[in-house]
């Protein structure tokens, strides 16, 4: 299951995307209301993806947030590991994460690891084809 972070970040993303032109943005305030986001939590979260480079802020009557790359190329997959963490279930089948289990007689023939490294790769492949263009 997904935080409300995740469930957030995707919809205040997809709201960004729709309703932005070109050199424009959307204000904090219309997100919320219209996306139906608390306000202070959707600040929190437009902060993590300005500071990852998603997003990008406009200050002034003018201002607002606006994606700062293409909704084709903002993967459910990078909002993942942006909102949740490592995309693996445990650490010994992650990628950027590994860490190999303490409890682990021998990781080389270990079948828990390979099913578990099968989950997360059939996983990263579905939340690499979508991307907040696929949503909206």
């Amino acid at each position: 299951m997904i935080s409300k972070k995740m469930k957030y970040a995707i919809k205040a993303l997809v709201y960004i995307a729709q309703h932005s032109k070109e050199n424009s943005s959307v204000k904090t305030n219309d997100i919320a209301s219209k996306a139906i986001i608390p306000k202070k939590f959707l600040e929190q979260i437009l902060l993590e993806l300005k500071k990852n480079r998603i997003v990008n802020s406009r200050q002034g009557s003018m201002g607002g947030y606006y994606l700062m790359k293409k909704p084709n190329e903002i993967t459910l997959a990078a909002i993942y590991r942006l909102c949740e963490g490592p995309i693996a279930l445990v650490s010994c089948a992650s990628l950027n994460y590994y860490e190999p289990c303490s409890d682990c007689v021998d990781e080389a023939t270990c079948k828990i690891k390979f099913a578990l490294i099968d989950i997360r790769q059939k996983t990263i492949a579905n939340f690499e084809s979508i991307t907040i263009a696929t949503l909206i």
